[in-house]
């Protein structure tokens, strides 16, 4: 009558092997350390810097524990807080700007770990220290922007196609007047506008994008509202991409950019304590520049070789660090940049990115197109960069430029403000229209909220949370043993399996662990303790009842398990119910809440009954039980 089925066992065990796996990362403290990267193209990262960086923290007296090279960045461990701060220090004035040095947490997993998925959790702002910002995006600056480069298009393709006007204004309301001349042809007009509105907006005419109402000569452009609502969202998305690059550059660790409501961005960069240069970091202006190619990279590599650079040339280099001569004369800039959408080419049936310019660009590329055509467009990005030194004890303000290739194609024909790039993929393309788009902000954003978490209460609230935690453990498995004997003593190591479960899945998703996350593991044992307490009550009473040993085991989980998923139900839609409604700290606590019921209710029903299965079932003779 008791039995279990083998299949069960082979389950159990295999999730006691895999959740061993994968929480076992968690058991190596990472090192405080320096992540120094490149700024500019000229910087290298190379056993010559690696050499420099050696000498110059053995004059400051500080040791490291390793460092580590590869193409991206060179990597020093430290041995505590202290010395990360003293290395940052004395590295950051010698090393100049054109090496960013950032505070970083190195990993100690070791490789055979790493090669099968391990990492450790990730720990929240709170736990970790660093910096918490909140950033608002000024929509109506980005839409006031995308109306003003639409009646800029509107000027130029009525010029263009010779229809007089009289006027062409963007109205308080964001709508677009358009007054035409006595005797112009207003169904040719609105043709004419209605194609380079559906083109610089990247809608098809028939689309969600701006409507056109005609009353007599005159042409109303009014965006509808699902076209503010795609510009409003684009804006902030826009500057998400931005800002991530510029996070990414800073080399903080597990970094956090999430949309809060409708216009702000949160961001949370753990481990760096000096706000005043996140802010200037994330604060930055880039813009784009698109030159005319004057030499391939066969000659430029020649040219950087030989030191003989044209004098109206200037070295490039592109994300691969390879060399391209491009002119010193700027075609068009970035701010004369509409629109960029990726596309195919109704041609060739291949990937391509759409460009928008406005009139002025427009114009510009004409003129250069009409005698350049099979010679190569290069676009460049461009990123200034506040800097602040102290010399003699005052701020000396200044900026350092990093500067790339992200484009050079070929110009297959004469175009103007609107125009292709081909010879990409189709993940090419879309990167490429992401770069565009997001060489500069698509609207100006404002700091609402910024606090800092110290290093040192971070590591005091994580020694906290886990004696909170391991105390709640402690007491619980006590009162288990004491209370219920034998069945105390599983109970216990289900409760054990279910905390290195949770552990195990929120390190494999990479779910950040809070303040917060804590209590919600700290619940999730509860209920855990719930789920034992009424399969031992329900067996208890079975065996008050008088039924047999082995029958009342069998009875008490099948009557009691039903409850349990009852009860625990309830929980696990209050989770998703907290994490799908809430932000930052309601979400750490949702999932680690969700993630402790579902391992509970696994460890209460099935591994504390297949345990129970394997001391009781082989007596034959089971006159009582130790509960």
């Amino acid at each position: 009558m008791l039995e279990f089925p083998r299949w069960k066992y082979v389950l159990i065990l295999l999730v006691l092997v895999l959740a061993a796996l994968y929480a076992l990362p968690n058991a190596y403290q990472k090192n405080p350390s320096i992540q120094i990267t490149p700024s500019t193209s000229e910087a290298r990262i190379d056993d010559a810097l690696r050499q420099q960086v050696d000498g110059l923290l053995k004059d400051a007296g500080v040791t490291p524990v390793g460092t580590e090279v590869d193409d991206s960045h060179l990597l020093v461990r430290l041995h505590d807080a202290d010395a990360q701060t003293a290395a940052a220090d004395t590295l950051r004035p010698a090393l100049g700007e054109n090496y960013s040095v950032a505070l970083n947490l190195a990993s100690t997993v070791p490789d055979w770990l790493s090669r099968f998925g391990a990492r450790p959790m990730s720990l929240g702002l709170d736990l970790q220290g660093g910096v918490h910002f909140v950033m608002q995006v000024d929509q109506a600056a980005a839409l006031q922007k995308r109306v003003d480069g639409y009646a800029d298009g509107i000027r130029t393709v009525l010029r263009d196609n010779r229809i007089g006007y009289s006027s062409v204004e963007r109205r308080a309301d964001n709508s677009i007047g358009v007054v035409l001349n006595e005797g112009a042809n207003v169904d040719q007009a609105r043709q004419h506008i209605a194609t380079s509105l559906a083109s610089a907006s990247g809608q098809g005419v028939a689309g969600s994008g701006p409507q056109i109402a005609v009353d007599g000569n005159r042409i109303t452009v009014r965006l509808s509202q699902s076209e503010i609502a795609r510009i409003a969202t684009d804006a902030v998305e826009q500057n998400r991409t931005v800002i991530s690059n510029r996070i990414n550059s800073i080399g903080v660790a597990e970094p956090v950019l999430q949309r809060q409501g409708e216009d702000r961005l949160v961001i949370q960069l753990p481990g760096l304590q000096d706000t005043a240069e996140a802010k200037r970091l994330i604060g930055a202006t880039a813009t784009l520049e698109f030159r005319a190619v004057t030499g391939d990279e066969n000659q430029a590599a020649a040219a950087v070789a030989s030191g003989s650079i044209p004098a109206d040339s200037r070295v490039y280099y592109d994300e691969n660090n390879r060399p391209l001569l491009l002119s010193r004369r700027i075609l068009v800039s970035g701010d004369q940049l509409i629109n960029a959408n990726p596309q195919t080419d109704q041609q060739t049936g291949m990937p391509s990115v759409g460009i928008t310019l406005n009139s002025a660009g427009g114009k510009r590329m004409l003129d250069h197109t009409l005698e350049n055509v099979g010679q190569r467009l290069g676009i460049v990005y461009v990123e200034r960069i506040p800097t602040v030194r102290v010399v003699n004890g005052e701020e000396v303000r200044s900026a350092r430029t990093v500067e790339r290739v992200i484009s050079s194609s070929t110009i297959r024909g004469v175009f103007g403000r609107e125009f292709q790039t081909t010879g990409l993929s189709r993940d090419e393309a879309n990167d490429l229209a992401r770069q565009l788009k997001a060489g500069a902000l698509a609207a100006p954003m404002d700091f609402v909220e910024e606090r800092v978490v110290g290093p040192s209460l971070g590591a005091e609230n994580v020694e906290r949370g886990v004696t909170a935690v391991l105390y709640a453990f402690l007491f619980t498995l006590l009162f288990f043993m004491l209370y219920y004997r034998m069945f105390g003593v599983v109970t216990c190591l289900a409760l054990m399996l279910n905390l290195l479960i949770v552990v195990a899945v929120m390190s494999l998703f990479g779910a950040t662990m809070s303040l917060p996350g804590f209590a919600g593991l700290a619940l999730s044992i509860g209920l855990s303790v719930d789920a034992n307490v009424l399969i031992n009550e329900r067996i208890r009473e079975e065996l008050r009842a008088g039924m047999p040993p082995k029958a009342a085991i069998v009875t008490g989980y099948e009557k009691a398990s039903d409850t349990i998923l009852d009860s625990n139900l309830t929980g696990i839609i209050a989770g998703i119910a907290l994490y799908a409604f809430g932000t930052g700290p309601l979400q750490g606590f949702a999932v680690t809440l969700v993630i402790g019921i579902v391992a509970s209710m696994f460890t209460a029903i099935v591994v504390s009954r297949a345990l129970v299965t394997l001391i009781y079932a082989p007596r034959k003779k089971l006159k009582s039980l130790a509960i």
